[in-house]
Protein backbone atom coordinates (compact mmCIF):
# COMPACT_ATOMS: atom_id res chain seq x y z
CA UNK A 1 0.00 0.00 0.00
CA UNK A 2 1.44 3.46 -0.87
CA UNK A 3 2.37 5.88 1.89
CA UNK A 4 -0.32 8.26 3.10
CA UNK A 5 0.40 11.89 3.92
CA UNK A 6 -1.51 14.07 6.36
CA UNK A 7 -0.25 17.49 5.21
CA UNK A 8 0.61 18.12 1.56
CA UNK A 9 2.02 21.35 0.14
CA UNK A 10 1.77 21.89 -3.63
CA UNK A 11 3.88 24.77 -4.96
CA UNK A 12 3.23 26.31 -8.36
CA UNK A 13 4.87 29.72 -8.65
CA UNK A 14 5.49 29.83 -12.39
CA UNK A 15 3.14 32.80 -12.69
CA UNK A 16 0.66 31.73 -15.36
CA UNK A 17 -2.97 30.71 -14.99
CA UNK A 18 -2.35 27.96 -17.52
CA UNK A 19 0.55 26.60 -15.48
CA UNK A 20 -1.71 26.11 -12.47
CA UNK A 21 -4.46 24.55 -14.58
CA UNK A 22 -2.04 21.98 -16.03
CA UNK A 23 -1.17 20.98 -12.45
CA UNK A 24 -4.79 20.51 -11.31
CA UNK A 25 -4.99 16.79 -12.18
CA UNK A 26 -1.97 16.22 -9.93
CA UNK A 27 -3.57 18.25 -7.12
CA UNK A 28 -6.80 16.29 -7.38
CA UNK A 29 -4.96 12.98 -7.68
CA UNK A 30 -2.95 13.66 -4.51
CA UNK A 31 -6.16 14.54 -2.68
CA UNK A 32 -7.82 11.30 -3.81
CA UNK A 33 -4.82 9.17 -2.82
CA UNK A 34 -4.62 10.79 0.61
CA UNK A 35 -8.19 10.99 1.95
CA UNK A 36 -8.47 13.33 4.90
CA UNK A 37 -5.17 15.04 4.13
CA UNK A 38 -4.81 18.79 4.51
CA UNK A 39 -3.72 19.84 1.05
CA UNK A 40 -2.33 23.37 0.71
CA UNK A 41 -1.59 25.15 -2.57
CA UNK A 42 0.94 27.98 -2.86
CA UNK A 43 0.50 29.90 -6.09
CA UNK A 44 0.09 33.40 -7.54
CA UNK A 45 -2.90 35.65 -7.83
CA UNK A 46 -5.20 35.77 -9.74
CA UNK A 47 -4.96 32.03 -10.46
CA UNK A 48 -5.33 31.35 -6.74
CA UNK A 49 -9.02 32.20 -7.10
CA UNK A 50 -9.47 29.06 -9.19
CA UNK A 51 -8.63 26.76 -6.27
CA UNK A 52 -10.06 28.69 -3.32
CA UNK A 53 -13.47 27.04 -3.76
CA UNK A 54 -12.02 23.62 -4.64
CA UNK A 55 -13.12 21.00 -2.08
CA UNK A 56 -9.81 19.17 -2.55
CA UNK A 57 -7.84 22.20 -1.32
CA UNK A 58 -7.82 23.10 2.37
CA UNK A 59 -5.76 26.28 2.13
CA UNK A 60 -4.49 28.62 -0.58
CA UNK A 61 -1.42 30.75 0.03
CA UNK A 62 0.07 33.47 -2.17
CA UNK A 63 3.19 35.65 -2.05
CA UNK A 64 2.67 38.76 0.05
CA UNK A 65 4.20 41.20 -2.43
CA UNK A 66 5.37 41.42 -6.03
CA UNK A 67 8.99 42.32 -5.40
CA UNK A 68 12.18 40.29 -5.75
CA UNK A 69 12.31 37.25 -3.50
CA UNK A 70 8.56 37.21 -2.82
CA UNK A 71 8.13 33.61 -3.94
CA UNK A 72 11.01 32.32 -1.82
CA UNK A 73 9.63 34.20 1.19
CA UNK A 74 6.22 32.62 0.60
CA UNK A 75 7.73 29.13 0.57
CA UNK A 76 9.62 29.84 3.80
CA UNK A 77 6.39 31.07 5.41
CA UNK A 78 4.40 28.03 4.27
CA UNK A 79 7.02 25.65 5.65
CA UNK A 80 7.19 27.56 8.92
CA UNK A 81 3.41 27.51 9.34
CA UNK A 82 3.21 23.72 9.11
CA UNK A 83 5.96 21.29 8.20
CA UNK A 84 4.40 19.28 5.34
CA UNK A 85 4.71 15.54 5.20
CA UNK A 86 4.94 15.90 1.41
CA UNK A 87 5.83 18.82 -0.84
CA UNK A 88 5.35 18.75 -4.61
CA UNK A 89 6.59 21.60 -6.81
CA UNK A 90 6.81 22.76 -10.40
CA UNK A 91 9.01 25.68 -9.33
CA UNK A 92 12.78 25.50 -9.79
CA UNK A 93 14.16 29.02 -9.32
CA UNK A 94 15.58 30.98 -6.36
CA UNK A 95 16.58 27.88 -4.39
CA UNK A 96 12.96 26.85 -3.82
CA UNK A 97 13.62 23.12 -4.44
CA UNK A 98 16.34 23.16 -1.76
CA UNK A 99 13.97 24.82 0.71
CA UNK A 100 11.36 22.14 0.12
CA UNK A 101 13.88 19.30 0.32
CA UNK A 102 15.03 20.58 3.70
CA UNK A 103 11.65 21.65 5.06
CA UNK A 104 9.31 18.78 4.17
CA UNK A 105 9.18 15.18 5.22
CA UNK A 106 9.40 14.22 1.56
CA UNK A 107 9.72 16.44 -1.49
CA UNK A 108 9.27 15.96 -5.23
CA UNK A 109 10.68 19.23 -6.49
CA UNK A 110 11.01 19.02 -10.26
CA UNK A 111 7.98 17.88 -12.23
CA UNK A 112 9.66 19.19 -15.41
CA UNK A 113 12.55 16.74 -15.39
CA UNK A 114 13.60 14.88 -18.55
CA UNK A 115 10.46 15.61 -20.61
CA UNK A 116 10.00 13.71 -23.87
CA UNK A 117 9.51 16.31 -26.64
CA UNK A 118 6.07 15.01 -27.59
CA UNK A 119 4.62 14.29 -24.15
CA UNK A 120 2.03 16.79 -22.86
CA UNK A 121 3.25 18.74 -19.86
CA UNK A 122 0.37 17.67 -17.63
CA UNK A 123 0.89 14.03 -18.56
CA UNK A 124 4.55 14.38 -17.60
CA UNK A 125 3.57 15.64 -14.16
CA UNK A 126 1.30 12.65 -13.63
CA UNK A 127 3.86 10.18 -14.94
CA UNK A 128 6.52 11.44 -12.53
CA UNK A 129 4.15 11.32 -9.58
CA UNK A 130 3.21 7.75 -10.54
CA UNK A 131 6.88 6.82 -10.74
CA UNK A 132 7.35 8.33 -7.27
CA UNK A 133 4.55 6.12 -5.94
CA UNK A 134 2.32 9.10 -5.17
CA UNK A 135 -0.32 8.33 -7.81
CA UNK A 136 -1.22 5.18 -9.70
CA UNK A 137 -2.06 4.25 -13.28
CA UNK A 138 -5.74 5.14 -12.90
CA UNK A 139 -4.72 8.77 -12.37
CA UNK A 140 -2.80 9.02 -15.64
CA UNK A 141 -5.84 9.82 -17.80
CA UNK A 142 -7.05 12.73 -15.65
CA UNK A 143 -7.52 16.12 -17.33
CA UNK A 144 -7.76 19.60 -15.81
CA UNK A 145 -11.14 20.36 -14.31
CA UNK A 146 -11.83 23.54 -12.40
CA UNK A 147 -14.34 23.45 -9.55
CA UNK A 148 -17.13 25.98 -9.99
CA UNK A 149 -18.87 27.36 -6.94
CA UNK A 150 -22.61 27.95 -7.15
CA UNK A 151 -22.26 31.74 -7.27
CA UNK A 152 -19.74 31.62 -10.14
CA UNK A 153 -21.85 29.13 -12.07
CA UNK A 154 -25.01 31.20 -11.70
CA UNK A 155 -23.25 34.46 -12.59
CA UNK A 156 -21.74 32.89 -15.69
CA UNK A 157 -25.08 31.48 -16.77
CA UNK A 158 -26.85 34.81 -16.33
CA UNK A 159 -24.25 36.66 -18.39
CA UNK A 160 -24.32 34.22 -21.30
CA UNK A 161 -28.12 33.87 -21.28
CA UNK A 162 -28.44 37.65 -21.49
CA UNK A 163 -26.09 37.89 -24.47
CA UNK A 164 -27.00 34.77 -26.43
CA UNK A 165 -30.67 34.00 -25.91
CA UNK A 166 -31.78 31.02 -28.00
CA UNK A 167 -29.81 31.01 -31.27
CA UNK A 168 -29.99 28.35 -33.96
CA UNK A 169 -26.22 27.89 -34.00
CA UNK A 170 -24.02 27.48 -30.89
CA UNK A 171 -22.16 30.53 -29.61
CA UNK A 172 -18.44 30.99 -30.20
CA UNK A 173 -16.13 32.93 -27.88
CA UNK A 174 -12.98 34.47 -29.35
CA UNK A 175 -10.13 34.97 -26.87
CA UNK A 176 -8.15 37.48 -28.88
CA UNK A 177 -5.27 38.36 -26.58
CA UNK A 178 -2.42 36.10 -25.55
CA UNK A 179 -0.45 38.00 -22.96
CA UNK A 180 2.68 37.55 -25.09
CA UNK A 181 3.04 39.12 -28.52
CA UNK A 182 4.69 36.00 -29.91
CA UNK A 183 1.46 34.03 -29.40
CA UNK A 184 -0.95 36.53 -30.96
CA UNK A 185 -2.95 35.77 -34.08
CA UNK A 186 -3.08 38.73 -36.51
CA UNK A 187 -6.00 41.13 -36.07
CA UNK A 188 -7.14 40.68 -39.67
CA UNK A 189 -7.49 36.93 -39.07
CA UNK A 190 -9.70 37.49 -36.04
CA UNK A 191 -11.92 39.82 -38.06
CA UNK A 192 -12.12 37.29 -40.87
CA UNK A 193 -13.03 34.49 -38.45
CA UNK A 194 -15.70 36.59 -36.75
CA UNK A 195 -17.22 37.45 -40.13
CA UNK A 196 -17.26 33.81 -41.23
CA UNK A 197 -18.91 32.66 -38.01
CA UNK A 198 -21.53 35.42 -38.14
CA UNK A 199 -22.46 34.45 -41.70
CA UNK A 200 -23.04 30.90 -40.47
CA UNK A 201 -25.38 32.12 -37.75
CA UNK A 202 -23.11 31.72 -34.72
CA UNK A 203 -23.35 34.42 -32.05
CA UNK A 204 -19.80 35.72 -31.65
CA UNK A 205 -18.67 36.76 -28.18
CA UNK A 206 -15.22 38.02 -27.29
CA UNK A 207 -12.74 38.19 -24.45
CA UNK A 208 -10.35 40.99 -25.38
CA UNK A 209 -10.32 43.49 -28.25
CA UNK A 210 -8.78 43.37 -31.72
CA UNK A 211 -6.93 46.53 -32.66
CA UNK A 212 -8.67 48.29 -29.78
CA UNK A 213 -12.17 47.27 -30.90
CA UNK A 214 -14.24 44.14 -30.17
CA UNK A 215 -14.96 41.80 -33.06
CA UNK A 216 -18.13 40.51 -31.43
CA UNK A 217 -20.15 41.06 -28.28
CA UNK A 218 -17.76 41.34 -25.30
CA UNK A 219 -18.37 39.03 -22.39
CA UNK A 220 -18.77 41.07 -19.18
CA UNK A 221 -15.49 41.60 -17.35
CA UNK A 222 -15.29 39.16 -14.48
CA UNK A 223 -12.93 37.51 -12.04
CA UNK A 224 -11.58 34.11 -13.00
CA UNK A 225 -14.24 31.97 -11.25
CA UNK A 226 -17.06 33.88 -12.97
CA UNK A 227 -15.21 33.73 -16.31
CA UNK A 228 -15.03 29.96 -15.80
CA UNK A 229 -18.78 30.04 -15.15
CA UNK A 230 -19.29 31.90 -18.43
CA UNK A 231 -17.22 29.32 -20.29
CA UNK A 232 -19.19 26.52 -18.65
CA UNK A 233 -22.42 28.15 -19.85
CA UNK A 234 -20.98 28.32 -23.36
CA UNK A 235 -20.13 24.63 -23.13
CA UNK A 236 -23.66 23.73 -22.01
CA UNK A 237 -24.94 25.39 -25.17
CA UNK A 238 -22.62 23.34 -27.38
CA UNK A 239 -20.44 26.39 -27.97
CA UNK A 240 -16.73 26.69 -28.69
CA UNK A 241 -13.94 28.87 -27.30
CA UNK A 242 -11.19 29.85 -29.76
CA UNK A 243 -7.87 31.38 -28.86
CA UNK A 244 -4.11 31.03 -28.60
CA UNK A 245 -2.10 29.02 -26.08
CA UNK A 246 -3.08 31.13 -23.10
CA UNK A 247 -4.66 30.85 -19.69
CA UNK A 248 -8.27 31.80 -20.53
CA UNK A 249 -8.50 29.15 -23.27
CA UNK A 250 -7.14 26.54 -20.87
CA UNK A 251 -9.70 27.74 -18.34
CA UNK A 252 -12.46 27.23 -20.92
CA UNK A 253 -11.33 23.64 -21.48
CA UNK A 254 -11.13 23.03 -17.72
CA UNK A 255 -14.66 24.43 -17.33
CA UNK A 256 -16.03 21.96 -19.88
CA UNK A 257 -16.25 24.00 -23.09
CA UNK A 258 -15.01 22.74 -26.45
CA UNK A 259 -11.87 24.57 -27.54
CA UNK A 260 -9.97 25.31 -30.72
CA UNK A 261 -6.48 26.35 -29.65
CA UNK A 262 -4.05 28.15 -31.94
CA UNK A 263 -0.45 27.10 -31.36
CA UNK A 264 2.54 28.89 -32.80
CA UNK A 265 5.76 29.12 -30.79
CA UNK A 266 4.64 26.42 -28.36
CA UNK A 267 4.31 22.83 -29.54
CA UNK A 268 0.73 21.55 -29.48
CA UNK A 269 2.00 18.06 -28.71
CA UNK A 270 3.45 19.39 -25.44
CA UNK A 271 0.92 22.07 -24.54
CA UNK A 272 -2.29 20.87 -26.19
CA UNK A 273 -5.58 21.43 -24.38
CA UNK A 274 -7.41 18.26 -25.31
CA UNK A 275 -9.81 19.87 -27.80
CA UNK A 276 -8.79 20.77 -31.33
CA UNK A 277 -5.18 21.96 -31.28
CA UNK A 278 -4.00 23.63 -34.49
CA UNK A 279 -0.25 23.97 -34.97
CA UNK A 280 1.07 26.79 -37.11
CA UNK A 281 4.22 26.10 -39.10
CA UNK A 282 4.79 22.58 -37.72
CA UNK A 283 8.27 22.36 -39.24
CA UNK A 284 9.69 25.54 -37.69
CA UNK A 285 13.42 24.86 -37.13
CA UNK A 286 13.58 27.29 -34.20
CA UNK A 287 10.88 25.71 -32.04
CA UNK A 288 12.22 24.00 -28.90
CA UNK A 289 9.36 21.92 -27.46
CA UNK A 290 11.04 21.28 -24.11
CA UNK A 291 12.82 24.65 -23.78
CA UNK A 292 10.42 27.26 -25.13
CA UNK A 293 11.95 30.18 -23.23
CA UNK A 294 15.23 29.61 -25.11
CA UNK A 295 13.64 30.15 -28.52
CA UNK A 296 14.90 33.27 -30.32
CA UNK A 297 11.33 34.57 -30.69
CA UNK A 298 10.09 34.00 -27.16
CA UNK A 299 10.66 37.18 -25.18
CA UNK A 300 10.81 39.76 -27.97
CA UNK A 301 8.43 38.20 -30.55
CA UNK A 302 11.09 38.74 -33.22
CA UNK A 303 10.58 35.90 -35.62
CA UNK A 304 13.73 34.71 -37.46
CA UNK A 305 11.54 33.67 -40.40
CA UNK A 306 9.28 36.69 -40.90
CA UNK A 307 9.99 40.26 -39.81
CA UNK A 308 6.29 41.19 -40.01
CA UNK A 309 5.31 38.88 -37.15
CA UNK A 310 5.47 35.31 -35.84
CA UNK A 311 5.46 33.15 -38.98
CA UNK A 312 3.91 30.27 -37.05
CA UNK A 313 0.85 32.32 -36.09
CA UNK A 314 0.55 33.84 -39.57
CA UNK A 315 0.58 30.29 -40.96
CA UNK A 316 -2.79 29.57 -39.31
CA UNK A 317 -5.36 30.72 -41.85
CA UNK A 318 -8.98 31.67 -41.26
CA UNK A 319 -10.47 28.82 -43.30
CA UNK A 320 -8.64 26.17 -41.26
CA UNK A 321 -9.76 27.69 -37.97
CA UNK A 322 -13.32 28.19 -39.20
CA UNK A 323 -13.51 24.56 -40.34
CA UNK A 324 -12.25 23.39 -36.94
CA UNK A 325 -14.80 25.48 -35.08
CA UNK A 326 -17.76 24.39 -37.16
CA UNK A 327 -16.72 20.73 -36.87
CA UNK A 328 -16.79 20.82 -33.05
Amino acid sequence: MPDRYADILVVDLLGGIGDLLMLLPAVHGLARRNPGARLRVLTHEPGADLVRADPAVAEVRTPRHGGPGAEREAVVAALAAVRPDLAVSTTRYDGIPDLLDAGAGRAVTNLWRDPPPRQPVGDRYLEILCAEGLLDASDRAARPRVHLGDDARRAGERAVAHLVGGPLAPPVVLVTDAGMAVKRWPDRRWRGLAGGLTRRGHPVLTVGPVGGDPVGVPLPRADLPVLAGQFAAIGRRGGVVVGPDTGPVRLAAAAGAATVALFGPTDARRYGMGGVDLQGLPGCPHRLPTAITEQPCWWQARCPLDETGPACMIDLDVDAVLAAVTAC
